[in-house]
């Protein structure tokens, strides 16, 4: 079974002592965390190893040497950034090739086409889009906020406040137009917008039920015309949705925020 899958995942984003979460891209703890997945998986190599998110701190040359260092002893075969800027990723891109950079791409949030998607296309990296349904938001109507347990990290983001809902609800309603003109679910066509944005895009849509699952795969063969994908991204423009992608706390960790220092003033610890 091992030889039929592409095996990837991820390392930076650590839990402190009291619960607090910190970014590391230290190279001892770049180590440290791929020898500890490569245990846990009981594995020998890691096939896409990502940066879960860019330390701010720490030049992104050293992580990157870091990173190398563990393709040339065979414990990874290929590096992938997350919500990193388009500085980052070239810079990253230099030290070693980057296979793939993760990001969010949905109908409600757009923000990576700015830079991010042609730095990638420019640089002949792969684009893996996560949340590519909008959080979930498109996989049951609006009132599914209303149900969200106490412990969903969801209730902390600005689009799921009630004050919000409302007027993100007309986007989920456009959408679901089309939808139900096509004959398909709304999260399939959210879906399959997402996966249209070329051939060197792959969504991640997460689940946990294996209908979902079966869903998400039923996406794949929904054919969208040149004319339904201009409709779908002329309602799903950026004032289409009301709050920002995370909350204030958590706005550090999006592509916008993701620079690292100059090489130059790196001292090694």
């Amino acid at each position: 079974m091992r030889e039929k899958v592409q095996l990837a995942t991820k390392f930076a984003a650590r839990i402190l002592e009291g619960g607090k979460m910190e970014v590391c891209g230290d190279p001892a703890y770049v180590r440290e965390a791929c020898e500890a997945s490569l245990k846990r998986l009981d594995i020998d190599c890691i096939d896409l190893y990502y940066v879960h998110r860019i330390d701010t701190r720490v030049p992104i040359e050293i992580t990157m040497g870091a990173l190398k260092k563990l393709v040339e002893e065979g414990k990874i075969k290929y590096i992938g950034l997350s919500e990193a800027s388009p500085n980052t990723i070239r810079r990253a891109h230099v030290v070693h090739p980057i296979t793939a950079i993760q990001l969010e791409w949905s109908l409600w949030t757009r923000d990576a086409e700015e830079e991010v998607i042609s730095t990638c296309r420019e640089l002949g990296i792969g684009i893996v889009p996560y949340s590519p349904l909008g959080n979930g938001f498109f996989t049951s109507s609006p009132p599914m906020v209303e149900k969200l347990l106490e412990n969903d990290f969801r209730k902390t983001m600005p689009r799921f406040q009630p004050e919000n809902v409302e007027h993100n609800k007309n986007l989920y309603e456009q959408v679901n137009v089309i939808a139900t003109r096509k004959g398909c679910t709304i999260s399939q066509l959210a879906l399959a917008w997402v996966h249209r944005q070329g051939d060197d895009v792959s969504p991640i849509p997460g689940t946990t039920k294996i209908e979902n699952f079966n869903q998400n795969v039923g996406a794949l063969s929904i054919k969208l015309t040149p004319d339904e994908m201009a409709k779908l991204e002329s309602i799903a423009i950026v004032d289409a949705v009301k709050g920002e992608r995370y909350s204030s706390s958590h706005m550090a960790l999006t592509w916008r925020f993701a620079n690292t220092p100059p090489l130059s003033s790196w001292k090694a610890k």
